[in-house]
């Protein structure tokens, strides 16, 4: 039987993750994964690498659970991975707590003494839980180690451009900017922020997606001073990057259709996010000046999209992680791969 033959086009965490995913469910596959950039430069570049086992529906919660596993697993094999484990603190006016059970899994209560060490960040009153098993890590460093794997089984394209997707009954014929052109059985598009740019434009123009800006803020403090916590009803968290040597605020902005190229942080966001960290740490409110500025893609329903969006089912769209996509992107890889399944199984 032939080899089924995959192209992935984005090279971010995502796209990383649903190839190493394809070949380990199909390791006779050929494959090339292109980006238009470098490995990782794009949106996975800025990402806080933030992973807790929290979401606002069951899918999410499921995508979520998967991906703890997977990691978990990476990183008991590859304990070089720059995988830094700790408790989330989980903080929520008590009118809230049930909407916060419901959205964060394994919560755990507190003891005196860790409540204690929380008192001087946090206002006064509000509940208090601990999220175990959550890790943060640098989102671009592991896209690069999965590339540098997958660059022994499979082609790796860096700086090179789709210019046209040609789909047919029997397959794909993918222009490249290079002048090639490849002969795919399956196209995996995972372009981040860029799901509505290219020549895949009018294949996704139907699934209603939303380029937001995303803003997180840095903190001057060392990563072993403080806690993490998270605010679920916020949506913020604050969390320590031991590899960065700086703490991370990340709040939710509110700026909508940027070009999803990353940008500078300007003083009205240094501004916002002061406020927003007021609002759940007044105390750490000082320590802000300085962060980052990325874009992600955002689907209607606010959950992460995996569907095929050309005529015979041979283009899939995989991504609108929702600012959300290193911490599902091993689940929503294994959806990918089981949508691709017919594809690898018959070549």
């Amino acid at each position: 039987m032939r080899a089924p033959h995959i192209v992935v086009v984005g090279g971010g965490i995502l796209g990383c993750t649903i190839a190493s995913r394809l070949l380990e469910r199909e390791p006779r596959a050929r494959l090339t994964l292109v980006d238009r950039g470098l490995i990782g430069s794009g949106a996975s570049m800025y990402s806080a690498g933030v992973h807790f086992p929290v979401g606002r529906s069951e899918r999410v919660r499921r995508l979520s659970a998967a991906s703890a596993d997977y990691y978990q697993t990476l990183s008991a094999g590859h304990p070089q991975l720059p995988m830094h484990g700790f408790d989330f603190f989980v903080a929520a006016d008590a009118a809230d707590a049930e909407a916060v059970r419901a959205r964060c899994a394994g919560l755990l209560p507190v003891t005196a003494e860790e409540r204690l060490s929380l008192a001087s960040d946090l206002p006064a009153g509000r509940e208090l839980w601990r999220l175990p098993a959550c890790h943060v890590t640098d989102v671009q460093a592991l896209a690069l180690w999965q590339a540098r794997r997958l660059r022994e089984r499979a082609e790796v394209l860096e700086g090179v451009g789709v210019e046209a997707l040609d789909e047919g009954a029997d397959g794909v014929r993918v222009v490249l900017s290079s002048g090639r052109t490849l002969a795919a059985d399956a196209v995996v598009l995972a372009p981040g922020p860029w799901a509505n740019e290219g020549c895949w434009r009018e294949l996704t123009a139907a699934l209603g997606i939303r380029v937001k800006k995303v803003v997180a803020l840095h903190l001057q403090r060392p990563p072993e001073e403080g806690r993490a916590l998270f605010f679920p009803v916020e949506d913020a968290f604050l969390a320590p990057l031991p590899h960065r040597g700086h703490w991370l605020f990340s709040y939710t902005c509110q700026q909508w259709d940027p070009a999803p190229e990353a940008g500078r942080l300007e003083a009205r966001e240094i501004a916002e996010a002061r406020e927003a960290l007021l609002g759940v740490a007044p105390a750490l409110a000082p320590l802000l000046g300085s962060g980052r500025v990325f874009c992600d893609a955002y689907s209607p329903s606010r959950e992460p999209l995996a569907q095929y969006v050309g005529r015979h089912q041979r283009i899939l769209f995989v991504g609108a992680g929702n600012g959300s996509g290193y911490r599902l992107a091993p689940g929503i890889a294994a959806e990918a791969v089981a949508l691709l399944n017919p594809t690898l199984t018959n070549g």
